[in-house]
Formats: C-alpha cells, sequence, structure tokens
C-alpha cells in the first residue's frame, strides 16, 4: 500500500504546492490516486490555516475529496487539533460524515479513549506510533492493539544517515504490533531512506508534502502527485527486481511510474 499524505501539519509558509482548502485537498487527491496511491491521509483545515476536528470542517474536506477519488481516506486525531482530550471526543462525537479510517498518536493523552470511540463509530484506527516517545509501550500494553486497522511506525528521526537505523529500532520496539499491519515512514530529511527501507522489508509506506517537500534528487516537489510517482519507484528500487517480498506483499503500483502533471 502506499498511502498519500496530502497536506499534514504544514502551512502556506511551506509553499504553494501544500494543499490546505477542501478544493484544493480534492484536486491534489486525484492527482496523487492517478500516480498511484492507493490510499489517502489528510488534515482538514480552518480558513486559516489550523488542523482541526470540526465536523464541518471535516464533512466539507470529506465530500470534496470522495467526489474525485474513491479510495479510502483518513484524517489526523492529532493533539494540536484540539489538546483538550474530553473535547477532542466531543469533537469527534459531532462528526456527521465519517472517514474511512483515522491516526491515533499512542503517546498522546487521550489516545485509548479516542481510539475507543472511533472503534464504536465504525472508523478504522492507524495507531501512530513514534519515535522517541513511549508510543510503543503505551500500544503493546492495549488492549485495543488487537483491533487497530494497522500500525503507522513513524520515524521522527530526520537525519538521512541514521533514519533507517531508528526505523528498524522503532520496528523491534513494535515486537508483533498485535499481529496488525506496519506502514513504515519518516519525514522530512529521513522521508525517503525509511521509505527505501519499507521497500526492502516490504512493509505498507506512505509519501506526501506532509512528511517531505523534496524529491529524492533534492529538488522541491511541485506537487504530491510527483511525491507519489518518485515514492513508487524509490519503493521498487529498494525491493530489487523481486526484492524477495512473497506476491500477496507486494506493492500494486507500478514499478516505474511516469511523473504526472502537478496537481
Amino acid at each position: 500500500m502506499m498511502q498519500g499524505c496530502l497536506n499534514g501539519s504544514r502551512t502556506a509558509a511551506d509553499g504553494v504546492a501544500v494543499p490546505l482548502t477542501p478544493e484544493s485537498l480534492a484536486d491534489s487527491a486525484a492527482g496523487a490516486v492517478a500516480a498511484g496511491a492507493t490510499d489517502l491521509h489528510v488534515h482538514p483545515k480552518t480558513p486559516c490555516g489550523r488542523d482541526t476536528l470540526s465536523p464541518r470542517v471535516l464533512a466539507t474536506t470529506l465530500s470534496a475529496i470522495r467526489a474525485r477519488v474513491a479510495v479510502p481516506v483518513g484524517v489526523t486525531t492529532g493533539a494540536w487539533a484540539e489538546p483538550d482530550p474530553a473535547a477532542r471526543l466531543e469533537r469527534i462525537r459531532g462528526w456527521t460524515e465519517l472517514p474511512d479510517h483515522a491516526s491515533v498518536n499512542w503517546h498522546e493523552p487521550g489516545a485509548e479513549e479516542t481510539a475507543a470511540l472511533l472503534m464504536d463509530l465504525g472508523v478504522g484506527v492507524e495507531a501512530g506510533i513514534w519515535s522517541g516517545t513511549d508510543g510503543a509501550e503505551r500500544f503493546a500494553a492495549s488492549p485495543l492493539g488487537p483491533r487497530v486497522l494497522r500500525v503507522l511506525a513513524e520515524v521522527t528521526d530526520t537525519d538521512p544517515p541514521s533514519a533507517a537505523a531508528s526505523a528498524r529500532t522503532l520496528l523491534s520496539a513494535l515486537r508483533a504490533a498485535h499481529g496488525r499491519p506496519v506502514l513504515l515512514h519518516g519525514e522530512d530529511g529521513g522521508a525517503w531512506p525509511v521509505l527505501r527501507l519499507a521497500g526492502r522489508l516490504g512493509l505498507a509506506t506512505r509519501i506526501g508534502l506532509e512528511d517531505v517537500l523534496l524529491l529524492p534528487d533534492g529538488r522541491r516537489a511541485r506537487s504530491n502527485a510527483q511525491l507519489v510517482a518518485a515514492g513508487l519507484t524509490e519503493y521498487g528500487a529498494g525491493r530489487g527486481p523481486n526484492g524477495g517480498i512473497p506476491a500477496g506483499h507486494r506493492s500494486r503500483g507500478p514499478s516505474t511510474p511516469q511523473d504526472p502533471p502537478s496537481a
């Protein structure tokens, strides 16, 4: 699986390529899916560009994206969008249109309650386990672990030479991850080394302007579509001719995608 992470907590200060409005997110989603993304992760934004769990904003954003693509769409529930755990739950209870899945960062206060509510609503939970936190330890002890959709192993080490080693340390800390699928990804300077490692290990991964603004050759990315196309190429290179990966675990995307137009 190649997930496209379209915007994250980035703002207009990160460049015009970062989609912030429902309309620009829908355009970017269509481009990313055309380039080979099979799943999407987005951060709905207020008009001033701040991450939000607002039911109204979430519904508008999801409707715009779903009008353009037919792949699963997930959102964040990060504490920065709503710091108070009780208020976060109240926001989620008010959602009138539900995402297919939502990420829950297990090191954040209220993670268990947030995940439990999402599961009760029928929303898949992506367990965000960040390196450098106690998220892996908390997740290992969680009774909800076997019920999550997948684990997002998030490598926060942005140093290119050490990011892959940090990723292996995180995967070791996750151990069996309650038997759930693992999506491995990095950020900024660590994004491409970790994506290549995911290819070598046959793990799901993600790429997009949330995680990195630059292409593997250091050029500024013009769009999420361009990053997804490059991500599939890098992932395929990490696997080698066959990658030693059983057919059922291989990426469904093209092994040598063309650079699509900017979305």
